[in-house]
């Protein structure tokens, strides 16, 4: 029965790293594309989880799912064209700055319009309860985000890998001079990676809502797993930030259940651990970007 309740837990942990491979990996990408160190990246995910808990008695559940993701992501094109444009040739830390600034006012504009006190999502009957696999109990919620998360994931990988865009970006990615060289504008692909960004955001949010408490501090909570995540996997590395997501959930899933006092730390000290061995983590690439 161990060995069953063990798995039990590493099911649970990919359901987390499920959920912080969707803020990671547009944090990463932006940061990529752009060298932009986007704090205001958690604003963006509490956005998507307020809009969802907003527009679902009025649209339904799933349409508020699909749509808070969609305007968050339309949000972005001006993020984009009035914030960060400015940063894309600075030092990252002016960016770092700015972004900073804008989440203690996202923070607080949510406090405004939704107010203080945490809200909370209801869950459609048909989504509760639990799927029974022989001595094995998941929830089937949990296993439906764990499908949408695969899927987002399949198609990114494949926006990235097999299409005229995503050659376009990973060339943008390792020397952007020679792309603008070859006549190509790098600044459509960049609108459209923070648009992906923020909008992964948003949808792990929109997801999230049901099963945590909804309040305006929630995207400064969840942007260090984030960092941690992107640092553990390493800048650059579409697999690696997966591959970081699935260890940091699983690792902290699995110690909140055997030594819940070290759950907190225990991603900080996965983190130290990969850092000491792999300075740029785990699949981290050099950018000539950033390295010259």
């Amino acid at each position: 029965m161990e060995i069953f309740f063990l798995f039990e837990q590493v099911v649970n942990g990919l359901v987390l790293a499920g959920y912080y491979l969707l803020i990671a990996l547009g944090l990463s990408l932006i940061f990529s594309v752009g060298g932009i160190v986007n704090l205001a990246h958690g604003g963006f995910y509490a956005l998507g989880a307020y809009l969802a808990v907003t527009l679902s008695p009025h649209l339904g559940f799933l349409p508020a799912v699909i749509a808070s993701p969609i305007l968050v992501a339309l949000l972005g094109i001006l993020f984009e064209r009035f914030i960060l444009r400015r940063f894309y040739r600075e030092d990252p830390i002016l960016s770092l700055l700015v972004t900073f600034g804008l989440a203690m006012v996202a923070e607080q504009a949510i406090r405004m319009i939704w107010g203080a006190a945490p809200l909370s999502q209801t869950m459609p009957s048909d989504l509760r309860g639990g799927v029974v696999l022989g001595p094995l109990l998941f929830s089937k919620y949990r296993l439906i985000m764990l499908g949408v998360v695969l899927a987002l994931l399949t198609l990114i990988w494949l926006l990235l890998n097999r299409s005229s865009f995503g050659r376009v970006v990973r060339a943008g990615i390792q020397n952007p001079d020679m792309v603008a060289a070859l006549g190509i504008r790098l600044q459509p692909y960049m609108t459209a990676v923070v648009m992906i960004g923020v909008g992964l955001a948003a949808v792990g949010g929109a997801l999230f809502a049901p099963i945590t408490t909804v309040h305006p501090a929630m995207g400064a909570e969840i942007l260090t797993i984030a960092f941690i995540v992107v640092t553990i996997g390493g800048l650059g590395s579409f697999w690696g930030v997966v591959l970081a997501a699935i260890l940091v959930g699983v690792v902290r899933s699995v110690t909140v259940q055997y030594l819940p006092a070290a759950s907190e730390a225990s991603m900080y000290i996965l983190m130290f651990v990969v850092l000491l061995t792999r300075p740029r983590g785990l699949l981290g690439e050099r950018m000539a970007k950033f390295e010259g």
